[in-house]
């Protein structure tokens, strides 16, 4: 029988008093945002909106408790804008969107953060649930930093999964990793890079026990794309399903999936709130629409990320996709 899981892929919006709080201490330029050596005060507001939002999850139901990356100023570049070998220079379009980041120019040898795993370290002291470790996936992460030290695509490539697996290695105990990897859809590898792209997500879901959940949104895949991340040692493809449903089924139907499944049903940027129900339903469309044999587990989530949402929002949604796991899990009993 298959196991319905409802998750988020993380990075969610800070809670209204810590906005307010943290805009106060921190400022409101460049310079101003996080750059992993902040001060008592910003570190304690961080600390309390983090069990905040792991109280929301908890409270809503949700079967995997992710840390929240709440310090996560630079979205999916964090790991890099925090890190001494990088620097960070001007503001630069987070894909299609109104967000910005600052960009993270890779100037020296990648070697060991620890940033993330110190985040998981905290989130793991608050809560005896099922944690999820989120990460941006090596091509995404490439893709979005610029190279002045290596050189060459390919070897910037691997040297962004080298750092990455390392960062996968310090992390406590998780049941699951989700790497996210939109720009496999927003700015699609070419031939020889298509292959790259798999090989560094394999090298990294190869760290860990965890179970790993490949996380591209904002469309789908390209065939080509698609057909070489199956090749990668990963338990899960995650599909934007509100972006596009389409060349998302069609993908599956053409090429198999993995035993089991991400289903983005929920919009992680509209503050619209889907009824646990109506996703409940879409879950068991897609399902309907494969004819392939049932999966092992079905994680039901936000197809991207969730900071762009009003906090209420936010938490209404969490609440959403646990009921609809919850829903799910019935019907098929």
């Amino acid at each position: 029988m298959t196991d319905y899981v409802s998750t988020t892929p993380g990075l969610y919006p800070l809670p209204d008093w810590a906005k307010d709080d943290l805009s106060d201490r921190k400022g409101h330029q460049k310079h101003d945002l996080i750059s992993g050596d902040e001060g008592e005060e910003i570190t304690a507001a961080y600390e309390t909106a983090r069990e905040e939002v792991i109280g929301v999850q908890q409270d809503a139901g949700l079967d995997r408790i992710v840390e929240g990356q709440l310090r996560w100023d630079d979205m999916l570049a964090h790991p890099l804008a925090v890190h001494d070998a990088v620097e960070t220079r001007g503001i630069v379009r987070y894909y299609d969107n109104n967000n910005f980041y600052r960009e993270p120019v890779v100037q020296d040898d990648l070697g060991f953060s620890g940033d993330v795993a110190s985040e998981l370290e905290a989130a793991a002291e608050l809560t005896d649930d099922d944690l999820q470790a989120v990460l941006p996936g090596p091509y995404s992460l490439a893709d979005l930093a610029t190279d002045e030290h290596y050189g060459d695509e390919a070897a910037f490539l691997g040297a962004i999964a080298d750092f990455l697996e390392g960062e996968v290695d310090a992390f406590p105990d998780v049941e699951t990793l989700f790497l996210l990897e939109p720009s496999l859809v927003e700015n699609a590898p070419g031939d020889g890079e298509d292959e790259r792209a798999s090989e560094a997500i394999d090298q990294i879901a190869t760290a860990t026990d965890a179970d790993v959940v490949v996380q591209p949104y904002w469309g789908a895949l390209s065939e080509k794309v698609y057909a070489h991340l199956l090749d990668a040692d990963i338990d899960a493809v995650g599909f934007d399903f509100v972006a596009n449903q389409d060349d998302n089924l069609y993908n599956i139907q053409e090429y198999g999936a993995t035993d089991d499944v991400a289903l983005g049903l929920a919009d992680g940027q509209n503050t619209l709130v889907e009824d646990p129900e109506a996703i409940r339903d879409r879950t068991e469309w897609v399902e309907g629409q494969l004819g392939v044999t049932e999966f092992e587990t079905v994680y039901l989530t936000t197809n991207t990320e969730t900071f762009y949402l009003p906090y209420g929002k936010f938490e209404e949604k969490l609440a959403a996709l646990a009921e609809a796991a919850d829903l799910a899990e019935v019907k098929a009993a």
